[in-house]
């Protein structure tokens, strides 16, 4: 009989809990956000030359990663500060983190040969900020369910931010508060909000927002300064009217929120080919970003024929390709020392835990 590891695994992300089946449309939506996220970073280096792709690239910037936080602050509903927690939060976020902050600054040092780039755990390197964010987000969960308006908080918290300019960079900071009211909002949501969103007349009035958004970002594209999607910088920093911040931090919620309703509504809620693949976004997002730094390191984005439609075609379908690999069992397999580390050795063992299982084990016994 096969004793079950009792708590800590039932708090991975994206896992049920309680011992209830995987829910087949998180596992479809996290692996549709993580192609939409390999796919807008395949775009950065061509869609200076397409106004099309320019146009496509805002839109989905709009929504792609406010979709991924929202569902991870979905599954941070039930994280408090027991042993259990904490020990998962550090093996699953803390330790990849460390990990991958390492490797990829050094991946910039030796393959970019960059010798001045340093390894700082206070200064996340380039996709490792969301695992910096999400553990500070987690660690602040009780506080959100205690507090009586925790979305509105998060909000104004969030339009803060965007007026402070001397936040700094540690910890990227104004990403991790410009971003938090996308989790906040997702400690708060139910299962019967996302059926909501996934009725027949929300798919149907998606195609319409859809195409209207698409319309919007082709006129917006050569107008709007991209790097707002990005929530990385403060409206002073980046020479806009300090006021300008809060008003575009509500408008983007506003717009993220819609669009992020009309993907979850296009999610298949049925078992597919891919939503075994959902389970392992967590190793395409970590992974992905080596080969697009070395691509960008080695120049390979400065080919002709990739800033042609069909170019572009292909740096899109070649990332979806890619980082559906990096999220299969076998390189889940090869990486899980990394991504999903085990580390029994690192902790005390649990008395109530051990004695849950002997006495399972003893039962089995006396079943067999």
């Amino acid at each position: 009989m096969r004793v079950p590891r009792g708590p800590e695994k039932a708090d991975r992300p994206g896992e049920q809990r309680d011992g209830k089946p995987r829910d087949a449309f998180f596992d479809n939506a996290k692996y549709l956000a993580i192609v939409l996220v390999a796919m807008g970073h395949s775009w950065e280096p061509l869609k200076s030359d397409s106004r099309i792709l320019q146009g496509v690239y805002d839109v989905v910037y709009t929504f792609h990663m406010p979709a991924f936080v929202l569902i991870s602050g979905y599954f941070s509903r039930s994280f408090d500060l027991s042993p259990a927690r904490l020990k998962r939060l550090i093996t699953g976020v803390a330790v990849p983190y460390v990990v991958f902050e390492t490797a990829y600054s050094l991946f910039e040092r030796y393959f970019n040969h960059n010798p001045g780039q340093d390894i700082s755990l206070v200064y996340p390197f380039y996709l490792t900020w969301f695992l910096c964010a999400l553990f500070v987000w987690r660690l602040t969960t009780p506080i959100w369910r205690l507090v009586r308006w925790p979305v509105p908080l998060a909000l104004v918290i969030a339009m803060l931010a965007t007026v402070t300019s001397h936040i700094g960079d540690v910890l990227n900071m104004q990403r991790l508060l410009q971003f938090l009211p996308y989790f906040v909002l997702g400690l708060t949501l139910k299962p019967e909000h996302f059926r909501l969103v996934r009725r027949h007349s929300v798919r149907i009035l998606s195609v319409p927002v859809f195409a209207t958004a698409l319309l919007v970002g082709w006129w917006a594209a050569p107008r709007m300064n991209t790097v707002w999607f990005y929530r990385r910088d403060s409206a002073p920093g980046m020479g806009a009217p300090w006021w300008t911040g809060p008003v575009m931090t509500l408008a983007m919620f506003g717009c993220a929120m819609l669009l992020t309703a009309c993907f979850f509504s296009w999610v298949p809620g049925r078992t597919t080919w891919f939503t075994a693949i959902g389970a392992g976004t967590l190793y395409g997002y970590l992974l992905h970003g080596f080969l697009r730094k070395a691509g960008e390191y080695r120049g390979w984005f400065d080919e002709a024929w990739l800033h042609t439609p069909l170019g572009e075609v292909f740096m899109t379908v070649l990332a979806a390709g890619v980082v559906t690999l990096l999220c299969t069992k076998p390189v889940q397999r090869v990486f899980r020392f990394a991504v999903e580390p085990r580390m029994e050795w690192a902790f005390k063992q649990d008395p109530a835990q051990l004695a849950r299982e002997r006495r399972l084990r003893e039962h089995a016994k006396v079943s067999a």
